[in-house]
């Protein structure tokens, strides 16, 4: 099965390779880091004392998991951990936030002579990987080398969960590698179970992205921030964080119909892929609304529309909101993290498409902190709104709902504590 799926990788690799060079080289201007993928190259580790990897895909993941690794680091300060990423964005956000791991970089290449290779460099007691980043040939090399593999703040959507029904035997045994799935929600939990997963090795320990802790934001940095980009401190802002190609459209003309009812407002747009920023100008430019890259705002140029084309500030811009719509959700990609927004006490719009984030958003919902807008006719009456009290209400009550869904952390903690005492017997090989 393992030989079959290196040859199908090999294969999708040499077709896909050369594109996304090409993409990456000449298009956004990003370095590839083959050598790296390779395990050359690698950053130096310390060969002495207990080492956990821990392995995320991509900026979101890395930032939901910034305190966990703060914490471990703070109870177990003998205890290595080394981090690892899927995409380059997330690798450049860690080695800025990720202060407390030990060495930092991108996960290998699948195959497992290479895999194998960053094992035996790194010698990790436990492996972690986080939410759904599924590697067959990295899970099967982490079982044989490391005493206990471990998934937290697992998520299996609706879409996923179709995936590894039809799957079946072969899902089950990509998975099998895991001993324990510590999982967001009782809903994951519940289709890990129908994929055919023993319910002893499941356990339902809360989101870490609740268990975020973001920079307070005062009014009086809020005032100075919409000073440094050209804002009069009596506009209303509106923030939607993290759109995609396709949405962005629907937003903006929503956002000027909107205007025409609504007074003294302003739009920060700010794209999943910053490196669109140029193609959502574009599109703001086409129906007359005066459109600014954040690398270009200052004082005395007024805009209509700010798009945040930096990386790592989406948070801040959230503090600075008056209402924040959470984008991948008026077209069909399964939505974006809604709790930062949240824990600034913001009110939330979203699509119809959260489905990757479907307990939080119903939650969030049902709770009056958060309204679905199904269309641009729904956005444009949600934007409409002058009703301060009421926004103010519903921005209360996503922080309270956020705060209540707290804990995952320590949850989480006590497991990888169990997992790094081990014994003698815990090795194991396995096919």
């Amino acid at each position: 099965m393992y030989a079959l799926y290196s040859l199908l990788l090999f294969l999708a690799l040499s077709v896909y390779a050369p594109v996304y060079f090409i993409r990456l080289k000449f298009g956004h201007k990003e370095r590839l880091y083959l050598r790296e993928r390779l395990g050359l190259g690698f950053p130096p580790v310390r060969p002495d004392g207990p080492a956990i990897w821990l392995h995320a895909v991509s900026v979101g993941e890395v930032l939901s998991l910034r305190r966990l690794v703060s914490e471990i680091k703070r109870k177990h300060p003998h205890w290595r951990i080394y981090f690892s990423t899927l995409t380059t964005t997330g690798f450049r956000i860690a080695k800025e936030k990720m202060t407390d791991a030990d060495a930092i970089f991108l996960v290998p290449l699948d195959f497992g002579w290479i895999v194998r290779r960053f094992f035996s460099i790194l010698r990790p007691r436990l492996f972690i990987v986080a939410e759904s980043e599924f590697w067959p040939q990295l899970l099967r090399q982490a079982a044989r080398t490391c005493s206990s593999v471990l998934l937290i703040n697992g998520r299996i959507s609706r879409r996923s969960f179709r995936r590894y029904r039809r799957l079946g035997i072969l899902a089950r045994r990509f998975l099998s590698p895991i001993d324990r799935f510590l999982v967001q929600t009782e809903s994951d939990r519940r289709r890990l179970m129908r994929i055919g997963l023993p319910d002893e090795r499941l356990e339902v320990a809360g989101n870490l992205k609740a268990d975020i802790r973001l920079p307070p934001v005062s009014p009086g940095e809020r005032d100075d921030l919409k000073r440094q980009i050209g804002l009069s401190l009596e506009t209303k802002v509106i923030v939607a964080g993290s759109t995609h190609r396709g949405e962005e459209e629907k937003i903006l003309k929503a956002f000027k119909e909107a205007r025409a009812i609504r007074q003294g407002l302003d739009l920060v747009i700010a794209p999943r892929h910053p490196h669109r920023s140029p193609e959502v100008e574009k599109i703001a430019s086409g129906m007359a609304l005066k459109a600014i890259r954040r690398t270009q705002a200052g004082p005395n140029r007024p805009w209509d529309v700010l798009i945040l084309d930096t990386i790592g500030e989406l948070a801040r811009f959230y503090a600075l909101a008056d209402l924040a719509f959470i984008g991948g959700s008026l077209v069909p990609h399964g939505g974006q993290n809604l709790l930062e927004p949240a824990h600034y006490g913001k009110p939330l719009l979203f699509g119809p498409h959260m489905e990757n984030f479907a307990f939080l958003a119903d939650l969030f919902v049902r709770g009056g902190a958060a309204r679905i807008v199904k269309d641009r006719t729904a956005l444009r009456e949600e934007l409409s709104i002058t009703d301060e009290i009421a926004l103010a209400e519903r921005g209360l009550r996503a922080r309270e709902i956020l705060v209540s869904l707290q804990g995952a952390t320590e949850r989480t903690i006590r497991v990888i504590e169990s997992f790094m005492e081990p014994t003698e017997d815990q090795k194991r090989e396995r096919p």
